[in-house]
C-alpha cells in the first residue's frame, strides 16, 4: 500500500450529515489521512436515506463515484440502515461501513486500500441498544477517543467523549449538533430505527465545540438535531436548551445562534421566551407540523390541528412580530381525505409563513404507516403535491412582500460583485429558506449588517444598507 493517502467526502441529505462528515474528516487526518478533493485514493460519501428521492441520489453518487478509478466508501445513514442488502445490491461500492465504525474510520479505510474485503453489517433497530448514560459521558476518559495527541492545524481537540471535528467549509455559519437519534415515532418516519435514541450532548461539550467553532471564524451556529425540543430530557433537564441558549449567543465572537427543527406539541412557553426575546438569538422557528388536520396527524401518531397551531402562531407573532417560520408537510399520507387535505390548505392560507416545504407520502419499509390502509393512487398524490406547491409558492412570495420596507440584520455570506452580496437575515435559515441581497460597498463575508428590505423575488429579499445611526 503506497504511503500516500489522500479521502476525498460527498455529503448528500441533511445538516446532521454535514456535522458527520466534519467528524469523519477529522478522524481520518488524526489517522494520518489527508482529506481533500484532489486525487483521492477513497472517495466517502456519506449517504441519506429519508426518502426515495433520497435514496436514488445516494445511489447515483456511488455510481458516478465508482467510475473516478478510486476505491468507493459508502457510510451514513442508508448505507446503515441497508448493510448487506446495499452492498450486495451494489458492488460497485468497495465497502459499506456502519456508525459503529466512525470511531475507527482511519483503519477501515486503511483496510480498503490494502484490497481487504470489509464484512457488512446486519442491520438493527439502533433504538434497542443501550447509549451511554450522561453521567458516564461526563466522567470519560479522553483516552476513550482514539486519535489524540498532536492534532492537525483546524481540528477541534477532543472534550471528553465529544468527537474531533474539521470543518469542511469556510462560511461564517455552522451547524453545531445538539444531539443524535430521536424517541418519536411518527408512523412514517424510520428515521429512530436506524439513528436510534435520542442522547443529548452535554452543555459543556457544546459551548467548548462553540468557542472552537467561533476560532475558526463561525459567526452564526444553527442548532440541529431529529427534533431540537427534546433537548436535555435525557439529561434529567427539560428546560436545559432554555439555559444553553442564552450561553451559547454569549460565546465571544457569536453573532447569531439559530435553532432549527423544533415540534409544536413540545414548545414550552419558557422556551418560546427564549427564542423570540433573547439577544443574539434567531426569532426562528422551524416548527415540524407536517400537516394540519387533527384527524390525519392522530393517524401519523403526531398531535395538533388548525386551531392549535394558529394559536402557536399566535403566541410567536406576540413576542416577536417580525419572527421567521417555516415547516414542511406531507400529503397524500394513506387515508388522507379530500376534507382533510382542504383543512391543510386552508391553515396555509391563515398562517403566513415564510417557508412552506411540500412532500409527497411515499411508504418506509419498517414503518407503521407502510401497513396503513387507504394508500392514494399515485397520481392523486402527485396532484396534491402539485396544487400544495404551487400554492406554496404563492404565499412565501406575498410573505416576502410583506418584509419590503422593514429593517433586518443580515449576515453577510457570499461577495457577489457589483455592488452586491448574499447573506441571510433572522428569519432565514441556511440553504433552506430563500437569501437577502445586500446592495452595498466594501462589505465582507461574516459581517452583520442592518439594512432595509427593499424589493423581493419569490422567498428571496432585496435590501440596501441602512443609512444613518
Amino acid at each position: 500500500m503506497s504511503s500516500r493517502r489522500n479521502a476525498s467526502l460527498i455529503t448528500l441529505g441533511c445538516a446532521r450529515n454535514e456535522v458527520d462528515s466534519e467528524e469523519l474528516a477529522a478522524r481520518l487526518e488524526a489517522a494520518g489521512w489527508q482529506v481533500g478533493d484532489d486525487d483521492p485514493d477513497v472517495i466517502v460519501v456519506n449517504t441519506c436515506g429519508f426518502i426515495d428521492s433520497a435514496k436514488k441520489d445516494s445511489i447515483d453518487t456511488l455510481l458516478a463515484a465508482a467510475d473516478s478509478g478510486a476505491r468507493v466508501v459508502a457510510t451514513g445513514c442508508m448505507a446503515e440502515r441497508y448493510g448487506e442488502e446495499l452492498a450486495k445490491a451494489l458492488p460497485e461500492a468497495d465497502a459499506v461501513l456502519s456508525f459503529d465504525d466512525y470511531t475507527e474510520i482511519g483503519a477501515r479505510l486503511d483496510d480498503v486500500l490494502a484490497g481487504k474485503s470489509l464484512v457488512p453489517h446486519s442491520p438493527r433497530d439502533r433504538r434497542t441498544l443501550l447509549p451511554i448514560s450522561p453521567v458516564e459521558r461526563a466522567v470519560a476518559p479522553k483516552a476513550a477517543i482514539p486519535g489524540h495527541g498532536e492534532l492537525p492545524e483546524g481540528v477541534a481537540p477532543a472534550s471528553g467523549p465529544r468527537p474531533l471535528r474539521k470543518r469542511l467549509g469556510s462560511g461564517p455559519v455552522a451547524s453545531l449538533k445538539l444531539a443524535s437519534g430521536c424517541d418519536r415515532r411518527c408512523t412514517f418516519c424510520a428515521i429512530p430505527a436506524f439513528r436510534g435514541a435520542y442522547v443529548s450532548r452535554g452543555p459543556q461539550e457544546l459551548l467548548g465545540e462553540a468557542r472552537w467553532l467561533a476560532e475558526q471564524g463561525v459567526k452564526e451556529l444553527v442548532l440541529v438535531s431529529e427534533n431540537s425540543t427534546s433537548y436535555g430530557k435525557d439529561l434529567g433537564d427539560l428546560r436545559a436548551l432554555e439555559a444553553l441558549l442564552p450561553a451559547l449567543a454569549a460565546t465571544e465572537g457569536i453573532e447569531r445562534v439559530r435553532v432549527s427543527y423544533l415540534q409544536p406539541a413540545e414548545l414550552r412557553p419558557g422556551l418560546l421566551d427564549v427564542i423570540a426575546a433573547t439577544e443574539g438569538i434567531a426569532p426562528y422557528f422551524d416548527l415540524s407540523f407536517q400537516h394540519a388536520s387533527g384527524t390525519l396527524l392522530r393517524r401519523m401518531r403526531r398531535f395538533g390541528d388548525p386551531r392549535r397551531f394558529l394559536d402557536l402562531l399566535d403566541q410567536v407573532r406576540a413576542k416577536a412580530p417580525e419572527a421567521g417560520v417555516r415547516s414542511n408537510f406531507i400529503v397524500g399520507f394513506p387515508g388522507e381525505t379530500e376534507e382533510e387535505f382542504a383543512e391543510l390548505t386552508d391553515f396555509l392560507l391563515e398562517a403566513r409563513l415564510d417557508v412552506i416545504g411540500v412532500f409527497g407520502y411515499s411508504d418506509e419499509e419498517g414503518t407503521e404507516a407502510a401497513a396503513l390502509p387507504g394508500k392514494l393512487d399515485q397520481d392523486a398524490v402527485d396532484e396534491r403535491v402539485a396544487a400544495l406547491s404551487e400554492l406554496a409558492e404563492e404565499l412565501t412570495a406575498q410573505r416576502a412582500e410583506e418584509r419590503i420596507g422593514t429593517e433586518v440584520d443580515v449576515l453577510i455570506e457570499e461577495d457577489l460583485g457589483d455592488g452586491g452580496y448574499e447573506g441571510r437575515a433572522a428569519h432565514q435559515g441556511p440553504e433552506v429558506d430563500g437569501s437577502v441581497t445586500v446592495q452595498g460597498i466594501g462589505l465582507v463575508p461574516g459581517q452583520m449588517v442592518r439594512a432595509v428590505v427593499v424589493d423581493s423575488e419569490g422567498a428571496d429579499l432585496i435590501a440596501r444598507i441602512k443609512a444613518g445611526p
